[in-house]
């Protein structure tokens, strides 16, 4: 060899020599993990299980190849790396495998790694005797481009900080080698100062976990699913047919005939299983499921700077100590330490190009994930495939609430219509615009106010009918009966795919995982425990108490209670707004701008209340995760539903509070004309139009629910994500190497699906739907069109939410769910609330009630002529308080002696001047006994749908007894062949010891070896 020259060789995976021989070993290469970033340490380290010869026969010196160019080898780092190994990209698919092309890749860990102070070091010597304390496991380097490096000599400058996560990474890694994971690590990638581990899962240790996991996989076994007959099979055939164009193109949505019998599994039972194909076995979503159970339960307790320098060092051993017996570092908390920056799944391939292999992926891109498939029905099996029950779940129950949209819908319209088709026969709005009855109302405000007429109000009172009539009350009692039968059809619909999913008798496992304690708590009960050493107490098994969350609880109380008063002050202040907007236009000298103050200040208003919403749910987000974070709750599942507690409570009241306002409060405490009430004793309470609060409510909710689904759903869900990724590609444009080969290079997988969005859960998604289920169900009342607003929104909403989840964001990882969990629910409470809200809207915002009683009670001739008259008292102008008449009397052109207003008072020429009349009190009384009948008619209306619609459907029940059969039966016939199998043997066994002593003795004796192999023969069975 001339001294100029350096082999570096990659010696076979399957030497049959070296200190494992035999041993399962794919080879290493003695490469720099990446030539552009010296690594952190300033020598290799080779282990004995990677090093292909014995260490005493190498005898050789490695040399630091980033010090090349600095001793005068003119080789480029590029070009060197060409001349000692070969691209295994392709072979690999760019990422989906291993570099030997056969295993594949079930998850990535992703870790940043600094470049080391002494990187151009000249040379370093292979040390072969560690001296530190690890074991043999965690001192092995993963293979992969590269090896790891170890401290030869002492550095002036160790960022330990950095020293102590590759310290955990190593422990870490070695820990997961154990438990049968393999490994491999790759930092030569185009994102550089990121490396990347790569885990698979053997076959072994698949089956290990399943068995662990309970995971219910399909057997050899099929039987045929019960079929329809007679006229209910002719008429599904025809829905069938109807139905093919928007079925989707997928193989998981075809109906099946054949179903196979799915049993726990067991590696004692695999003869039950088909195990042709091992490697489609287990799919890659449930692949990746296993490896994370395997990274949250491996633990990592090690730390190397841990107490720092000095004294600390004595406090170290009993640190390390008490994390062995109580500080689990699991992935959670490496991710939460900064030991590792991201963990996740791989994506199946690619979703577009030319040369793209078919995926589930792409298919679900293709027939799922694309605006231009609306209208056909969701692969909801497909989803379920890739991602898992609980998302599948989400998007299963968004697509019934979607359809159950359509009828609600439909109704919706008609009472539109109907609204529409008898607002010219509505007497009380006819009187209303008639010019003619020369009605005189009192002034809106005080001095600056002046008379007005009440045909003014005229647009108004005909818009007010459109929602105000009487087929909302029939609207209200069919959205309520809506509600019920979603909920049940819903519930069936669950119970469908728990049978088609294999997720019936799932609780026992949802326990076991229940019970996994939170990161957070695990350093939570640590600190306690050092603390309490610390002060010479026992400590064997230490727990968060009350005392300890005491300070949580009340921060929690105080938060939530300085929250909703929050939003009760804007909701104030947007009320001053509107009153003194009100008082300032009317001193408008144009006419046009005097008529229009109404709705001037009613639309501004409710922008500005649109605005605060929108801001303050991101607030309130942000505030909730914040507020359940200090709690430390136990595990994931009590995390997850005091969150949604939060989030939901402080979103619900930001999002209402303007609504019940506008529904109930406003107009109710205004007092009368010469006696108002007054805010800070100048601003007069605003009053409700002449037609009633409806029509104002009706614009309040129909632009906040318009504006929260356009604005906050679908431009944030579309913009910030795509504002993200151009943040992120531009950060990796501006590190990326000016090397052109380098940037040419195609990326990997796991580095693609790294520059995607990580999955931050269900919860902003659920909380979306729930609000527009509110808006949808509460004041439905008063909006018959919100049903079809939130349809239109939902059409939109499914295909957004799949392109999010296919394109933007990494793959989650799968969590078996059998049903929606705490957000049941919470539709639940919020179907129960919707009946007594709209009562309430029906009997006091609206004129409903008050027209009955005037038909039924006073009207003369059986008709609605004179009800305007009727609702509208006297006020002799003469009464008014200094300074509050108007300035300009004459502004109508007439000296006006009697106003009106709207209420039930006595005339000033009465013994008892503006009291409250009997009027009041008669229709208050009918006020109150329709939300009595109204809500206990409903309520047992809903509970009788309930009770009627059973919550399993027939046919699902018997196929799930007809599975238990099936088992038992399976059972019983392997149980038969057991014991004909034993019979057989002892049969066999007898004959062959009658012929053995049927022997002479002599024989016997000569062929004693004979005869003890037939006594033995039971032994060797």
């Amino acid at each position: 060899m001339e001294k100029d020259e350096i082999h570096l060789r990659r010696l076979p995976a399957a030497a049959p020599w070296g200190p494992h021989a035999g041993s399962e070993f794919h080879g290493v290469d003695f490469l720099p993990e990446d030539l552009n970033e010296a690594p952190e340490e300033t020598g290799m380290r080779v282990n004995k299980k990677y090093s292909c010869l014995p260490a005493e026969e190498k005898g050789i010196h490695i040399i630091n190849i980033r010090a090349i160019e600095d001793i005068g080898y003119d080789q480029h780092e590029s070009t060197l790396l060409n001349s000692l190994s070969k691209n295994p990209d392709a072979d690999c698919k760019y990422g989906l495998y291993f570099r030997d092309g056969k295993r594949k890749v079930d998850y990535i860990l992703v870790y940043h790694y600094k470049k080391s102070s002494a990187g151009r070091t000249l040379t370093r010597r292979v040390h072969h005797n560690d001296s530190s304390a690890r074991s043999t496991k965690q001192d092995q380097p993963l293979p992969g481009k590269g090896v790891q490096l170890e401290m030869g000599e002492s550095e002036p400058h160790v960022d330990y900080h950095e020293d102590d996560k590759r310290f955990r990474r190593e422990e870490y890694e070695g820990n997961l080698v154990e438990a049968g994971l393999e490994l491999e690590r790759d930092e030569d990638t185009k994102i550089h100062g990121i490396g990347f581990v790569k885990i698979h899962a053997p076959w072994n240790v698949l089956c290990r976990e399943a068995e662990f996991l309970k995971l219910k996989m399909p057997t050899k076994k099929m039987y045929h699913i019960n079929q329809t007959h007679g006229l209910l099979k002719k008429i599904n055939s025809v829905i069938q047919k109807i139905t093919e164009p928007i079925q989707p193109k997928v193989a998981e949505h075809k109906p099946q005939t054949v179903k196979r019998l799915s049993y726990p599994f067991s590696r004692e039972k695999q003869h039950l299983f088909d195990l042709s194909d091992r490697d489609s076995f287990f799919d890659s979503k449930t692949r990746s499921t296993i490896v994370y159970e395997i990274l949250k339960r491996t633990t990592c307790t090690k730390a190397k700077y841990s107490m720092g320098k000095g004294e600390g060092r004595k406090k170290e051993t009993t640190l390390l100590n008490k994390r062995r017996k109580c500080g689990k570092y699991g992935i959670t908390s490496l991710l939460a330490n900064g030991v590792y920056s991201a963990a996740y799944p791989l994506h199946d391939g690619d979703y577009e190009g030319e040369n793209v292999e078919p995926n589930d992926r792409k298919l679900l891109c293709e027939e799922w994930a694309s605006y231009g498939v609306f209208y056909k029905y969701q692969p909801i099996d497909l989803v379920r495939k890739y991602f898992g029950e609980k998302i599948g779940l989400y998007f299963a129950w968004l697509g019934v609430y979607t359809q159950m949209l359509i009828p609600a819908s439909i109704v919706g319209i008609i009472v539109f219509l109907y609204g529409c088709a008898t607002v010219d026969e509505n007497i009380p709005s006819m009187e209303m615009c008639d010019q003619r009855n020369n009605i005189t109302m009192c002034p809106l405000c005080d001095r600056t106010c002046s008379y007005w007429k009440m045909s003014s109000a005229c647009a108004t009172a005909r818009a007010s009918h459109l929602f105000d009539n009487p087929a909302t009350v029939f609207f209200s009692v069919f959205m309520a009966l809506w509600a019920a039968t979603f909920m049940e059809h819903w519930k069936r619909k669950q119970m469908r795919l728990n049978y088609r999913w294999d997720l019936t008798g799932f609780e026992e496992e949802e326990e076991a995982v229940k019970d996994h304690p939170r990161a957070e708590y695990e350093a939570k009960v640590l600190e306690k425990s050092l603390r309490k050493e610390h002060k010479h107490k026992e400590t064997d098994k230490e727990k968060l108490t009350w005392k300890d969350r005491f300070p949580a609880y009340l921060t929690n109380f105080v938060g939530i209670i300085f929250m909703v008063g929050l939003t009760f002050a804007i909701v104030f202040g947007v009320i001053i707004y509107r009153i003194s907007t009100a008082a300032a236009l009317a001193i408008s000298s144009t006419p046009s701008g005097r008529s229009s103050v109404r709705v001037t200040v009613t639309a501004t208003a409710v922008i500005i209340n649109l605005v605060v919403i929108i801001i303050l749910d991101e607030v309130y987000g942000c505030i909730a995760r914040w507020l359940t974070q200090i709690e430390v709750p136990k595990t994931d599942k009590n995390f997850e539903e005091r969150l949604i507690f939060k989030a939901f409570l402080l979103k619900f009241v930001n999002a209402y509070t303007p609504i019940f306002y506008v529904a109930f409060f406003k107009g109710r405490f205004v007092g009368r004309p010469g006696d108002y009430v007054y805010i800070f004793h100048s601003f007069r309470m605003e009053e409700c139009a002449p037609g009633g609060c409806l029509m104002e409510l009706c614009i309040q909710l129909s632009i906040i629910m318009l504006g929260k689904q356009l604005i906050q759903n679908n431009l944030f869900e579309i913009g910030i994500p795509k504002m993200k990724k151009f943040i992120r590609y531009m950060k990796l444009k501006r590190r990326r190497s000016l090397d052109h080969e380098e940037h040419m290079k195609k990326k990997q997988r796991y580095e693609v699906d790294y520059n995607l969005e990580p999955f931050a859960g269900l919860t902003p998604e659920y909380m979306e739907m729930i609000i527009q289920f509110g808006f949808v169900t509460l004041f439905v009342a008063s909006f018959p069109l919100a049903p079809l607003f939130a349809l239109l929104n939902n059409i939109i909403e499914i295909r957004l939410d799949a392109k999010k989840f296919v394109t933007e964001l990494r793959r989650p990882v799968a969590v078996r769910a059998k049903d929606i969990g705490i957000w049941y629910n919470i539709l639940r409470g919020i179907g129960k609330l919707a009946v007594i809200i709209n009562a309430f809207v029906i009997s006091f915002t609206s004129d409903f009630i008050p027209r009955l009683v005037y038909l039924y009670m006073y009207s003369e001739n059986g008709t609605m002529h004179g009800f305007v008259n009727h609702t509208l008292s006297s006020f002799n102008v003469s009464d008014f308080q200094a300074g509050t008449a108007p300035n300009d009397p004459m502004d109508l052109g007439y000296e006006v002696q009697i106003c009106r207003y709207k209420d039930y008072r006595e005339p000033p020429w009465s013994e008892n001047k503006y009291d409250i009349s009997k009027d009041f009190w008669a229709v208050l009384a009918a006020r109150l006994a329709f939300v009595i009948v109204f809500q206990n008619l409903v309520m047992f209306m809903s509970d009788f749908v309930d009770w009627i619609i059973p919550d399993i459907p027939k046919d699902i029940s018997q196929q799930i007894h007809k599975e238990k059969v099936l088992m038992v039966e399976v059972f019983m016939r392997e149980e038969q062949g057991k014991l004909q199998m034993l019979e057989t043997w002892k049969d066999k066994d007898k004959k062959k010891g009658e012929n053995c002593n049927n022997h002479s003795p002599r024989l016997s004796r000569s062929h004693s070896g004979s005869l003890s192999s037939c006594h033995s023969y039971p032994l060797d069975v």
